[in-house]
């Protein structure tokens, strides 16, 4: 019975520490997952089969963290995508180049792409 206080003790200060983190949602959420995966593993682990708690504290603390990445990763996803359109000083709509890391506008007469700082976008 020990064991799951312990377990239950060092989640609790997990989840704690990882409440209070400013490093986005992959990291605060893979924390708080390894943390209740770790605690709930612990729980499953002392109570079914041989009663070991510390394979099965490692065990959910694995796939609680991988979960909580997972889910960060999909908060951060929804993020930027609800982000609103970069402009430029003139209001013309920004669009993203992956491949070259800049940003360009549409000159709505020509149809042409330029950069920002005015260079004309060949692709």
């Amino acid at each position: 019975m020990t064991r799951i206080k312990l377990l239950a003790g060092a989640g609790a200060i997990a989840l704690m520490a990882a409440a209070c983190t400013q490093t986005g949602n992959i990291e605060r959420n893979a924390a708080m997952g390894a943390a209740a995966g770790a605690v709930a593993g612990g729980v499953i682990g002392n109570n079914t089969g041989d009663g070991d708690a510390q394979t099965g504290a490692a065990i959910g603390a694995a796939v609680g963290g991988a979960g909580g990445a997972m889910v960060g990763r999909e908060q951060d996803r929804a993020q930027q995508q609800a982000a609103p359109q970069r402009r430029d000083a003139s209001g013309r709509p920004l669009y993203y180049e992956d491949s070259s890391g800049r940003y360009y506008y549409v000159d709505q007469q020509t149809g042409r792409t330029y950069y920002e700082n005015g260079q004309l976008r060949s692709y």
